[in-house]
């Protein structure tokens, strides 16, 4: 069990910081917007990318670096747009309605953005597949209680900020807020984008 905790406490190290996946879960926990599959999607995701890191594709990944190429201009490409669509939405006299509901995204467009979201960022393949990958093989055998681990931070993390946007969002009604919030998510977009396009992974 040691390595569950091992891999529960290097999750939560990792995806605490605020980039543009959790910062796409949050505007959309607070819009009451398709929380739960995009919440599901995110879990989903981190726990195959790690289970896959601990079966091996961390080394395949490292051994194409062209691939990382590839990954980073895609990221680069699709967080300036996500940044140009946010910060348009700035512009707009945004708000909660009655029943709670911003701007929807439809089931599939919700769907295609958080997978979008999170597979286009190089760094995510870097920080699940590859770190946290390597660490879970330390543990040998009980390396797939550290996924277990891993995966469970994962899940509980995306969970506590969907949720708990959608429950903050009833006092959070305002057009201004939104503007505040778009402003910052989309100021977060192309730093990300500059951050990727001239970092050396």
């Amino acid at each position: 069990m040691n390595a569950y905790w091992a891999g529960l406490a290097a999750s939560l190290g990792l995806i605490v910081a605020i980039g543009a996946q959790n910062a796409f879960v949050i505007r959309q926990g607070l819009a009451r917007n398709r929380v739960g599959i995009i919440v599901l999607i995110c879990a989903l995701s981190d726990a195959a990318l790690i289970a896959a890191g601990v079966g091996g594709l961390g080394a395949v990944i490292q051994a194409l670096p062209w691939l990382l190429a590839v990954m980073r201009w895609g990221g680069v490409a699709y967080l300036s747009w996500f940044g140009i669509k946010t910060l348009r939405s700035v512009f707009k006299s945004e708000h909660l309605d009655a029943n709670g509901n911003l701007a929807t995204l439809t089931l599939k467009q919700a769907v295609v953005t958080t997978l979008m979201m999170t597979y286009l960022n190089p760094h995510v393949y870097l920080d699940t597949v590859i770190f946290l990958g390597s660490l879970g093989n330390q543990f040998g055998a009980a390396r797939w209680w550290f996924v277990a681990g891993a995966a469970s931070a994962s899940a509980a993390w995306f969970v506590s900020i969907g949720f708990g946007a959608k429950a903050a969002s009833r006092w959070l009604a305002k057009p201004s807020f939104w503007k505040v919030l778009d402003t910052i998510i989309a100021a977060m977009m192309f730093t990300l984008a500059g951050v990727l396009a001239f970092a050396t992974l």
